[in-house]
């Protein structure tokens, strides 16, 4: 079914996890007691908002850790959306799972509430990289996981890994790819270790513990991590992730990447709709205590002038391998950008970096690679 253009994407935050991962920078809290008040909060939000959005195609449920949730606490959400928002026909419902934490009945009842993707946060399939990441289950969970979830009716199932480990070595991730592709996933996330200071990894080497890949290591797994994925018949859509056919690509991810209208609850979470970006607070206590007198939880905002709209546009189309549709740049923003950037973009296509074809600006994989550099030139 063809989807109404331009409509909206729904991300609700779930903050909270069993235990913090190594390398996460996400908001999130142990604290699961707080799972009831949070809900209550979340709820307010949401009727808060039941007229600012003519209607959603997609719904992501992402956090944190959303399978902390029960499956009724999920029916219940849904069902509060359902009633305060236009759910267009056919929507795309994805919910993030960690490995483990649900049996296949739940999951096959959450497919039931009529969740049709699900992204499972794998990570790798090495146990000993799973310890240094800090993760809460094993090879064998995750692999039982993904089985699970395929037999519990999910067609769409995205898997995540995360390369370019300290002291990881490019054989034992082709490894790891393999194991994933052996249960056929619709799509796959790879994501490029980024160490930030105020984690418990950052934080191990800052005191000097291990040492981090090279630049040109983390360019030789970027580089075989997609010819590895597309000779398996994957299109390498975006910087980090692969559908098996567009089809099963990210219709919710891809409304960030093309300033699609999107509304995101829950703390932390971010929205934009016309040029306006605004985010909630990033901290539980106060992202209730404004829902519970009806004040809206948000913490900051801002409006991109026409500048920063051509230069988001610019980097976020380099990100993707359909690239930059000349024609309809000139229509959002009244001007030529190879008029405006021909010498740029001239010097980037004769480096190799980009492809101008077609009425199109496309990167290459070299420039996919190097791909937020290149905006900023």
């Amino acid at each position: 079914m063809m989807q109404e253009k331009n409509a909206a994407g729904l991300y609700i935050h779930i903050p909270f996890c069993v235990s913090r991962c190594a390398y996460c920078d996400f908001f999130s809290i142990t604290n699961t007691g707080l799972i009831p008040r949070f809900l209550d909060a979340l709820f307010k939000e949401i009727e808060a908002y039941h007229q600012d959005f003519p209607g959603f195609d997609t719904i992501y449920l992402g956090g944190g850790t959303p399978s902390v949730l029960s499956v009724s606490q999920i029916e219940t959400l849904l069902a509060r959306v359902r009633g305060a928002f236009t759910i267009l026909p056919d929507p795309e419902i994805t919910i993030e799972v960690n490995p483990a934490d649900w049996e296949r009945g739940d999951l096959e009842e959450l497919h039931g509430l009529g969740i049709n993707r699900i992204s499972i946060g794998v990570q790798s399939l090495d146990e000993k990289e799973l310890i240094l990441l800090g993760r809460r289950h094993n090879p064998e969970q995750a692999m039982n996981a993904i089985e699970d979830v395929c037999h519990a009716g999910f067609e769409n199932i995205s898997v995540d890994l995360i390369y370019g480990l300290p002291g990881q070595r490019l054989d034992r991730w082709i490894d790891t790819l393999q194991k994933a592709l052996s249960f056929n996933p619709s799509h796959l996330s790879c994501y490029e270790l980024e160490l930030k200071p105020d984690t418990p990894l950052g934080r191990r080497y800052k005191k000097g513990e291990f040492s981090l890949q090279s630049e040109e290591n983390l360019r030789v797994f970027f580089m075989q991590t997609s010819e590895f994925l597309e000779q398996a018949g994957y299109i390498h859509y975006e910087i980090s992730n692969f559908a098996a056919g567009m089809k099963m690509a990210s219709r919710h991810n891809q409304k960030y990447w093309d300033h699609t209208p999107y509304l995101g609850l829950g703390p932390s979470a971010h929205s934009y709709n016309e040029g306006r970006r605004w985010w909630n607070h990033e901290s539980l206590t106060d992202y209730c205590r404004d829902l519970e007198i009806s004040k809206m939880p948000v913490g900051d905002s801002e409006v991109l002038d026409i500048e920063q709209l051509k230069l988001e546009t610019l980097f976020l189309g380099l990100r993707m391998k359909k690239g930059i549709d000349l024609a309809q740049y000139r229509s959002m923003y009244g001007c030529d950008l190879m008029k405006e950037r021909g010498p740029v973009l001239k010097q980037w296509a004769d480096a190799g970096f980009i492809e101008i074809d077609g009425g199109f600006i496309r990167p290459t994989l070299s420039g996919m690679a190097v791909a937020d550099a290149l905006a900023l030139l």
